[in-house]
């Protein structure tokens, strides 16, 4: 072995192209299967882990580096089998993004005689000392100290706009000089289109499970109590980096034209829509941040037309044809596309609007880096954070998906068959019927941990407890609870459910309405007078006795349905 150092990369750090890996005399990875024994995982989401690291291991061997790949139950043994033959190893690796990872993983080393370099992690567009400096300034107003009480009420806020605002002045991402491009800095009024009955959505990319992850598979089910769909046959997610560059280039061609304009629809049957589902490789580490938005903004920069003047239902070639490919992007730019080219000219390839493109900006520079932050700040208490005090269980349609409620039996299918939905429904159904129900917010986050292809505890924590469960104010003024009136705007669900969304009480009554009008009631204390409740408040206020007599029973009734899987 020479003189340079061990680079350690785990499974979410699976980027042959880090700068980490420059200078590095040996390549670290170890498997540990121990997580996947204590809770029942989706069956998807162990072999894409699995199986992207396998060939992550056989890509880097191709590209020349010397790789040590272990199986073992833990790091721990892992860390044993490695270290038995060497003396004070220097060994370096990219700080994990859940909270503590990284010291405990230097505690190991160092009980093996060992030494543990943390890394800034390059999969990740800013740094603890970016957030920090924005904290600290005028725009973030932060001071040291405690983040969270002890009942999970922030001692500080951070709000998301004004990160995003900052990073997009840091890196000049859809920027014209000081000034966003366009003159506005948030087009989502115009992403909240349900598209007509007669749209298809573009196709997904598929890619096709190779020998290996066949064999990853089989293996995962033999080995492991799994849980959703088992069965390969929906499997279609990268896993590799050719893979993930191919969606990339899939998502830019094809469905970024529509993305925007109906990324907050849910329509029956359709589980992807325009959606990129890029969230799966850039958090496995196979793409770089950078390089969806520079992709992205390329695009807008080659076929960019005003914010919502493309309607994707208009255009027949939406969908299809050529388009701005990996290839095509100018060089230069930040990130790992790689390439240069010229498109040729292309009468049918579909406009990108600005909505789209800011809009997936904002997903990816905006949200997953503020999630991330946040996260490092408020850990640990953010995990168990629960100022509405809920505690009943999920009911056991998450599981089962075993429930008339159209709009939610869809929801968990998709979770169930393919360890995936979209990001409205993650919050707007799965979220908000667990809020209103009364679901203790740390089962719920688990249940999105096990499930969810794309989940991380760094990741589901701040969406799901802070964001989704109202558990902490510390991203959010109010809590993202609503009746079944937004479900169905935003949806075609309610005309296929035997729910009545326009009733609210009574047998066959939606029961998002009697959930949503009794969880305002028991939390009134909390939430009245909290940012942008008070027209809530004031129809709760309009409410009289007999009508609240016959809401809380509703709401009583529904639960127990619930809770028995009977709803």
């Amino acid at each position: 072995m020479g003189d340079r150092p061990i680079q350690w990369l785990l499974g979410d750090q699976l980027n042959p192209e880090l700068d980490a890996l420059n200078d590095a005399d040996e390549v670290l990875l170890i498997e540990a299967h121990g997580f996947a024994d204590r809770k029942p995982y989706h069956a998807h989401k162990l072999t894409l882990v699995f199986s992207a690291m396998r060939h992550f291991r056989d890509e880097l061997r191709e590209r020349g580096h010397e790789v040590t790949y272990l199986r073992a139950e833990s790091f721990g043994e892992g860390l044993d089998e490695f270290l038995a033959d060497r003396s004070d190893p220097d060994i370096r690796l990219m700080r994990p993004a859940s909270h503590g990872a990284g010291e405990r993983l230097r505690g190991l080393v160092a009980e093996r005689g060992g030494s543990l370099e943390l890394l800034d992690n390059e999969l990740f567009w800013t740094t603890p000392s970016d957030w920090r400096e924005w904290a600290t300034g005028p725009e973030g107003g932060w001071e040291d100290g405690s983040l969270l009480a002890d009942d999970g009420t922030a001692e500080r806020t951070y709000r998301q706009e004004s990160w995003y605002r900052h990073v997009r002045r840091e890196t000049g991402v859809l920027m014209d000089g000081d000034e966003p491009v366009g003159g506005e800095w948030n087009y989502d009024d115009l992403n909240q289109e349900t598209p007509p009955d007669d749209w298809e959505p573009p196709e997904r990319p598929r890619f096709e499970p190779d020998e290996l992850t066949r064999e990853t598979h089989a293996w995962v089910r033999d080995r492991f109590d799994t849980w959703g769909e088992e069965a390969l046959d929906g499997f279609a997610w990268p896993v590799t980096r050719e893979e993930a560059r191919a969606a990339l280039d899939a998502f830019v061609r094809e469905r970024l034209p529509s993305f925007g304009r109906y990324e907050d629809a849910m329509v029956t049957g359709e589980p992807f829509l325009s959606h990129s589902l890029l969230s799966v490789p850039i958090n496995l580490g196979l793409l770089d941040p950078r390089e969806p938005v520079r992709a992205v903004e390329a695009a807008y920069e080659r076929r960019g037309v005003e914010p919502g003047e493309y309607d994707p239902d208009d255009d027949p070639a939406a969908g299809g044809g050529s388009g701005t490919t990996l290839d095509a992007f100018a060089a230069g730019g930040e990130g790992r596309a790689g390439g240069a080219g010229s498109e040729s000219d292309d009468p049918d390839r579909p406009p990108v609007p600005l909505n789209a493109a800011e809009g997936f900006v904002r997903q990816v520079i905006g949200w997953r880096e503020f999630m991330r932050h946040v996260y490092r700040e408020a850990m640990p208490e953010l995990a168990a954070a629960n100022q509405l005090d809920q505690t009943r269980e999920l009911p056991p349609a998450y599981w089962d998906g075993d429930t008339d409620m159209t709009c939610l039996s869809e929801a968990v299918g998709h979770v169930r068959e393919h360890g995936y939905a979209h990001h409205i429904e993650r919050l707007m159904l799965l979220s908000n019927f667990a809020l209103i129900y009364g679901a203790d917010p740390a089962e719920l986050n688990e249940w999105f941990h096990l499930g969810f292809v794309d989940a991380y505890h760094w990741v589901t924590t701040p969406n799901v407890v802070a964001m989704g469960s109202f558990g902490t104010d510390v991203l959010s003024s109010k809590p993202y609870a609503s009746s079944g009136s937004y479900v169905n705007r935003m949806s075609d669900h309610c005309a296929s459910c035997p729910y009545a969304v326009s009733r609210t009480t009574g047998e066959g009554a939606c029961p998002f309405n009697a959930l949503y009008w009794d969880f305002l009631k028991e939390n009134e204390e909390t939430l009245r007078g909290t940012g942008r409740m008070g027209l809530m408040y004031s129809h709760v206020d309009g409410k009289d006795d007999e009508e609240w007599a016959a809401i809380r029973e509703r709401a009583a009734a529904v639960r127990e349905l619930a809770a028995n899987g009977e709803l």
